[in-house]
């Protein structure tokens, strides 16, 4: 009598381990939908992405997370910081995703889950309009070029450069708007970006600044960032899935057309980036 308590026991103390399990693993979600508020962390000086102008945080993440919050019933709060913060503050629940975006890649898809992709991220040089001296990316070729510090672009211009004659003299920055002061100070020859990113400061600066075509590199994409853990799939299966929403009825590609002047063929998960 008293084994079959005990095993009563047990298998109900099992159950209760599960369900307990259980409830944890939707708390993430059930956690923001219960705040009304799904906590975004970004820096603020990657346009077009996120960006101050005139004092008032803008770009596609904003346009594009007021959808998600439309989508999930939540209204957006945003906390800014520094990119080279961003993941830690992520991993000590600062906030509950990042909008960045970032490059998705092999090594980061080992630690984080990524959303289904908003642009395409493939590297390119931006230069001083006039500079006669680099008219292809191989003429960066031991010049000063400028790119942000733990950006998947690093690992690319490193990676580029390794193929040159003369390697590229590398300078890391926190923010890229540091960079793009540098070269139009004539302190840097130019500043390795995503495409969608230097076409924008491009277009912006007309006369100061341009792109150097084709990009280099790997195809690649962006996309925003979350946790992997089980505690946070419930809330990442609801973002992607009001993400793919958003893509099915045309309202990211009126983002991409408006932030980028043209829209971007991106599949709707990258499940074994180039790099």
């Amino acid at each position: 009598m008293k084994a079959k308590s005990l095993l009563t026991g047990l298998v109900g103390a099992a159950f209760l381990l599960g369900a307990a399990f259980s409830a944890h693993a939707a708390d993430t979600l059930a956690a923001v939908k219960a705040a009304g508020t799904l906590k975004v962390g970004t820096e603020t000086a990657f346009a077009p992405f996120d960006y101050i102008d005139a004092g008032e945080h803008t770009g596609l993440n904003v346009d594009l997370f007021a959808e998600i919050g439309k989508e999930l019933g939540v209204k957006i709060e945003w906390v800014a910081l520094p990119w080279d913060g961003v993941f830690p503050a992520l991993e000590a629940g600062k906030f509950d995703v990042v909008a960045g975006p970032a490059t998705i890649t092999k090594k980061r898809m080992e630690r984080y889950r990524f959303t289904p992709p908003i642009a395409e991220a493939t590297i390119a040089i931006l230069k001083k309009a006039g500079d006669t001296t680099i008219s292809k990316p191989e003429d960066i070729a031991g010049k000063t070029i400028g790119v942000g510090k733990a950006t998947a672009q690093l690992d690319q211009l490193k990676e580029f450069s390794d193929t040159l004659p003369t390697k590229v003299d590398v300078r890391e920055y926190p923010a890229f708007t540091e960079t793009y002061a540098d070269l139009a100070a004539g302190r840097i020859a130019g500043v390795a970006n995503s495409l969608p990113n230097i076409a924008f400061v491009a277009s912006q600066r007309k006369g100061t600044f341009e792109v150097v075509l084709p990009p280099f590199g790997k195809k690649s994409y962006f996309g925003f960032i979350g946790l992997k853990d089980a505690d946070h799939a419930p809330l990442m299966d609801a973002i992607d899935a009001a993400m793919l929403k958003i893509k099915a009825d045309g309202r990211m590609a009126e983002l991409q057309k408006k932030w980028f002047g043209a829209s971007f063929d991106t599949p709707d998960a990258v499940k074994d980036p180039a790099f």
